[in-house]
């Protein structure tokens, strides 16, 4: 069929690449929005009829994006048809739109997965008789069974109000927290009103997942209010580093997009069972999709560990610090045999139960009867390996594992019963208020990850003193009520005059006494009936006050600093 001729005039006006970019990726404020939507579901027709008129284009090769989206096979379709004079007509015809019935047969359980809308009252650790403003914060999580929700921890840490709603519902149910798992980011909700759970059908779990496997990462990210379905694959499997447990578990990386707001969604693979929950991702210049998911073998020990024992218990280690034993020279010395293979204990906690049985320099050879490789490495399924703390993460608290060690050329077998990691620094204080205690202006308090944060921002490993950082990542608990006590600041007062600029410097010992932790302290100083009273702090300082003026004083700087208590309340008990 001969095309029509164009009747002469001005050419007709078409969009080119540089205004079409120009106009949907710079629209206004409060078009953001639908400029966006415009981008994925304008035809070429709406983006020629629809468009302002814009400058024509000069001389040269005509631009092909306008050709190029008129030929896209997924805009219409063609076949061949015969006319009543029997001659045959290639007819082009638009594809039918797909049935809302079908897109919902994509992910089944995508009407399980729910909003949490959360109201955080952050703990002001440097000021600790007092709390931040509150803020609010939005995510995701999904129902599973026993009538109960699972999202992540850092979703509701802090919380004083949690609330959930359903896809497609225009309600905002109160929910009850049951357990907060910090170091696996895993958080237990319930909801007591039952039409919450009318015609819910909770997400069933499937096992772990291969590589290459397809995921479904369902959550409300921001950039919308309704639901969002991104997806992609497992592309690595490993033991990961969980950001707000500081802790390392299991964890599966994909490609999917996992932004702010998706954390507590499910990660749904191909037969609509979850496989995973989304959590963090990986941002930084140099990587794209990055994202990371908490795996099955997580999520079911966190509910086990719920249902078994009636809260959380958390993960238990080996608490041990242990070297590779892959130079020969090294095993040579160790006395070990060409055929055995291990790592070797550099340090051990002397607050964790093994420490009793186990020494320095003994080689551990298996766990559980599983060998360990002199990487650190046990098989985990065909053709991979994984580090082998995931064979004791596990476990649960208060369970048993056989070690086989390797010292002085004899092979030793010790059943140790395994425990959570008393850290000298914790990294979480797990819902309760920062504990202080004042007195003669000076400021008291313990050292944890969330009061180093809150002193010197999130970049705190490089900014926070070097001692402190040194007993942060290195330091071990001598006991299991050992804190690292410190003058957190002093409240300038005429009494303290001289002592302004001490700031968050260890208390070593009190009157000749070492400080063991902070209601310690306390104790002390309250029952203390000598004329002075001094503080040997470190870098060889000492703060001396007097007994009877300091403890007169320190009511007058309480009230002039707003302060109700000179103490928290856990150190009044």
């Amino acid at each position: 069929m001969e095309e029509p001729k164009r009747k002469r005039g001005r050419k007709p006006k078409v969009p080119n690449a540089e205004s079409m970019e120009f106009q949907f990726t710079n629209p206004g404020p409060s078009t953001a929005t639908a400029a966006a939507n415009d981008v994925v579901s304008a035809s070429a027709a709406e983006l020629t009829e629809g468009s302002p008129s814009l400058p024509r284009r000069g001389r040269g090769r005509p631009r092909k994006i306008v050709k190029h989206v008129e030929k896209s096979p997924e805009r219409r379709s063609s076949r061949f048809v015969e006319s009543s004079n029997g001659d045959a007509k290639h007819v082009v015809v638009p594809d039918a739109p797909p049935s809302w019935e079908s897109v919902a047969r994509l992910v089944p359980s995508m009407d399980a997965v729910v909003k949490v809308f959360c109201v955080h009252t952050e703990p002001n650790f440097s000021l600790p008789w007092q709390r931040k403003r509150q803020y609010s914060s939005s995510s995701s999580g999904f129902i599973i069974g026993g009538r109960r929700v699972l999202t992540n921890a850092h979703s509701v840490e802090h919380h004083t109000q949690v609330k959930l709603k359903k896809r497609g519902s225009d309600t905002k149910y109160l929910a009850t927290v049951l357990a907060i798992g910090t170091e696996c980011d895993i958080a237990m909700l319930a909801v007591s009103d039952d039409e919450f759970w009318e015609g819910v059908k909770p997400v069933e779990f499937g096992d772990l997942p291969a590589l290459q496997d397809a995921v479904t990462v369902v959550g409300y990210p921001i950039g919308g209010d309704t639901i969002s379905v991104t997806s992609g694959v497992v592309s690595r499997m490993e033991i990961l580093s969980y950001v707000h447990g500081s802790t390392e578990l299991l964890g599966l990386q994909i490609d999917a997009a996992i932004n702010s707001g998706n954390s507590g969604g499910p990660a749904i693979n191909d037969k609509g069972k979850c496989v995973g929950i989304a959590f963090q991702s990986l941002k930084h210049e140099d990587v794209e999709n990055i994202g990371y998911v908490i795996p099955t073998p997580v999520i079911m020990h966190f509910i086990q560990d719920y249902e078994k024992n009636g809260a959380y218990t958390g993960f238990p280690i080996l608490g041990v610090e242990w070297q590779k034993m892959e130079n020969p020279d090294l095993r040579m010395l160790m006395g070990m045999k060409p055929d055995q293979k291990g790592v070797r204990i550099r340090r051990i906690e002397p607050t964790a139960p093994e420490s009793h049985v186990l020494k320095p320099s003994d080689v551990i050879l298996s766990f559980d009867g599983v060998n360990i490789a002199n990487d650190g490495t046990v098989p985990f399924r065909h053709g991979e390996r994984i580090g082998f703390s995931y064979l004791v993460s596990q476990k649960y608290t208060g369970d048993t594992a056989v070690v086989k060690v390797h010292r002085n050329s004899k092979i030793l077998e010790f059943s140790i019963k395994l425990a959570t990691h008393k850290r000298l620094i914790p990294a979480h204080i797990k819902g309760r208020p920062p504990s202080y205690y004042i007195i003669g202006g000076f400021v008291f308090t313990a050292v944890s990850v969330p009061y180093l944060r809150s002193e010197y921002g999130k970049d705190y490993e490089f900014d926070a003193p070097v001692k402190l950082l040194d007993k942060h990542l290195h330091s071990m608990a001598q006991s299991v009520d050992e804190q690292l006590v410190v003058v957190a600041q002093v409240l300038v007062a005429d009494i303290n005059i001289g002592y302004e600029e001490i700031v968050n410097t260890q208390v070593l010992s009190f009157n000749g006494k070492p400080v063991k932790n902070l209601k310690g302290l306390a104790a002390m100083v309250e029952s203390c009936d000598d004329e002075f009273l001094k503080f040997e702090l470190e870098y060889q300082q000492i703060v001396v006050l007097q007994t009877k003026t300091a403890k007169a004083a320190t009511l007058d700087i309480l009230t002039t600093h707003c302060i109700p208590s000179a103490m928290s309340d856990d150190l009044k008990t």
